[in-house]
C-alpha cells in the first residue's frame, strides 16, 4: 500500500470536506509534516457538524443496524410523525440502500461490526485530549448521558443493548435511577418519568464552535481553507492528484482525502468504493429553560437527544432518509416537540431558535469508510452515521498515520472502503 502515487512520503494533501472528520484529518496530517489544503462545497461545519447533539459518546458508538432498529423502522414506516421517516416515493437508490441496511439488522452482523468499533472507540477520547493539549481551546465537558423513561418497561431495549455492548468487550458504566432521583439533579424532567439510566464516562461539546476552532487551528498552522469549492472530479495530474471544482478551478496534492459526508458517494464510486453513503438527516433547535441544564438527556422512546448549549438547551432528533440538500421540513420540528414535551418541564418550546437540519452520512452496514481507495494516493473518511463527532478526531489521527507511513493501523481494518 503506497502513501502516494510514486510510493514516496506525501508532502502535500487536499482534504475534501470541512466538517469534523475532514478537519481532524487535516490537523493530524499537519502533525506529521504534511502541507494541507481543505476545500468545502459550502463552509466550515456547514453539513452535519454544526447542529448535532454534541455528544462525544464512545459508550454509544455502535453499529446502527440491529434487529430492534428494523422492527422499529417497520412500525414507523407509514407514520409521518415518527422519529424515523422514509418518504414513500420512487427512489431506486434509497430503497436499495434500505434493503441492504435491513439485511444487516441481525445479531450476528451486529456482533461482527461491534468488534470493529471497539478499538477505535477505546482511543477516541485520547484523540480529543491530544487536540486540547495543542491548539483547540473549546472545552469538552465530562458528563454522564442520562436516558429517561416514562415507564420502566420501556428501558428494556436500552438495558439489553448496554449489556450487549459490555459483553462484546467494550467498557461502559451504567446505573439505574428513579425518576425522583433524576429530578433532584435535572429539574427539566417531568413527573411522568419513572426510571432513568445514567451512562458514565461520556462528554459533550458545542459542536459548531469546536469544528470552527479546529478549522481555525488548521489555517493558523499554515493550512489553506477554500470554501465554496464544489468538487466534480479527482484525477492524476503530472505526478500529483488534481481536485477540480464546478467553476474549473483546481488544487493539487500528493494525496487526497475524500471526507465530504453525505456527498461522498458520487465521487467515491469512481474510486472503486461500492458502499453507498445515504443521508440520514437529523433536526435540531435551541430553547430557553427556566433552570440550567446539568448535562445531556436522552429520551430513547421518542429518539430525542437534549444537550446544554450556550446557556440554553439544544434539542435534536429524527432520522429522515431524504436528499442531503432537501429543505428543512417544519413538520419534523413539530413532531420532536410533540414527543418530548410530556417528558420535560420548564422549557420555552415556542421561543425556539436555530432550527436546523443536517445530513448524517449513513452506510448500510453501519461501519464508516476509512482508508485507501483503488486510486493510488486517494483515501476516504466518512460514513460515520451519528458518530462523526465522537469518532472524527481518532479517524483523522489513524488515517493520517496510514497515509504517512503506508501501513494501515489495525484499528481501521473493519472500515476498509473497498469491503
Amino acid at each position: 500500500m503506497n502513501q502516494t502515487r510514486d510510493g514516496g512520503a506525501p508532502r502535500t494533501a487536499v482534504v475534501i470536506g470541512a466538517g469534523m472528520v475532514g478537519l481532524s484529518t487535516a490537523w493530524f496530517l499537519q502533525e506529521r509534516g504534511v502541507d494541507v489544503t481543505v476545500v468545502d462545497r459550502d463552509s466550515v461545519a456547514a453539513g452535519a457538524s454544526w447542529g448535532n447533539a454534541g455528544w462525544i459518546s464512545p459508550g454509544l458508538s455502535i453499529p446502527l443496524p440491529e434487529p430492534s432498529v428494523l422492527r422499529y423502522g417497520l412500525r414507523s414506516l407509514l407514520d409521518r410523525n415518527a422519529p424515523l421517516y422514509v418518504p414513500i416515493r420512487v427512489d431506486v437508490g434509497l430503497w436499495g440502500f434500505l434493503l441492504r441496511f435491513a439485511a444487516h439488522c441481525t445479531m450476528r452482523a451486529w456482533r461482527r461490526s461491534m468488534q470493529g468499533f471497539i478499538p477505535i472507540n477505546s482511543q477516541c477520547l485520547d484523540a480529543y485530549d491530544q487536540l486540547a493539549e495543542n491548539d483547540i481551546t473549546v472545552p469538552t465537558v465530562d458528563a454522564p448521558i442520562t436516558a429517561a423513561f416514562e415507564k420502566r418497561a420501556q428501558a428494556a431495549d436500552l438495558l439489553r443493548e448496554l449489556r450487549l455492548i459490555r459483553d462484546s468487550g467494550q467498557e461502559i458504566g451504567f446505573a439505574e435511577m428513579t425518576g425522583d432521583e433524576l429530578r433532584e439533579r435535572m429539574p427539566q424532567v417531568s413527573q411522568r418519568v419513572e426510571l432513568a439510566i445514567r451512562l458514565d464516562g461520556q462528554r459533550y461539546v458545542d459542536p459548531g464552535a469546536y469544528t470552527k476552532a479546529l478549522g481555525e487551528a488548521v489555517v493558523k498552522r499554515g493550512g489553506t481553507l477554500r470554501e465554496g469549492f464544489t468538487v466534480t472530479d479527482i484525477r492524476p495530474d503530472s505526478g500529483a492528484i488534481a481536485v477540480r471544482s464546478t467553476t474549473g478551478e483546481s488544487v493539487r496534492g500528493d494525496v487526497v482525502v475524500l471526507a465530504a459526508g453525505s456527498w461522498i458517494t458520487g465521487l467515491a464510486r469512481k474510486l472503486g468504493v461500492r458502499t453507498r453513503v445515504q443521508a440520514g438527516r437529523g433536526y435540531s433547535f435551541t430553547v430557553p429553560t427556566e433552570q440550567p441544564v446539568p448535562g445531556p438527556l436522552y429520551l430513547p422512546a421518542v429518539r430525542v437527544a437534549c444537550t446544554p448549549y450556550q446557556g440554553k438547551l439544544r434539542v435534536a432528533g429524527t432520522m429522515e432518509f431524504r436528499g442531503p440538500d432537501d429543505p428543512l421540513d417544519p413538520g419534523r420540528i413539530r413532531a420532536i416537540i410533540a414527543s418530548a414535551r410530556p417528558l420535560m418541564e420548564g422549557i420555552s418550546w415556542e421561543d425556539r431558535t436555530d432550527e436546523w437540519v443536517g445530513p448524517r452520512p449513513v452506510t448500510p452496514d453501519g461501519l464508516p469508510l476509512i482508508g485507501a481507495t483503488k486510486a493510488p494516493g486517494v483515501y476516504v473518511a466518512g460514513g460515520h452515521g451519528m458518530w462523526g463527532l465522537t469518532l472524527g478526531p481518532i479517524t483523522g489521527r489513524l488515517l493520517a498515520e496510514q497515509i504517512t507511513t503506508g501501513k494501515r493501523p489495525e484499528a481501521l481494518a473493519a472500515f476498509d472502503p473497498l469491503r
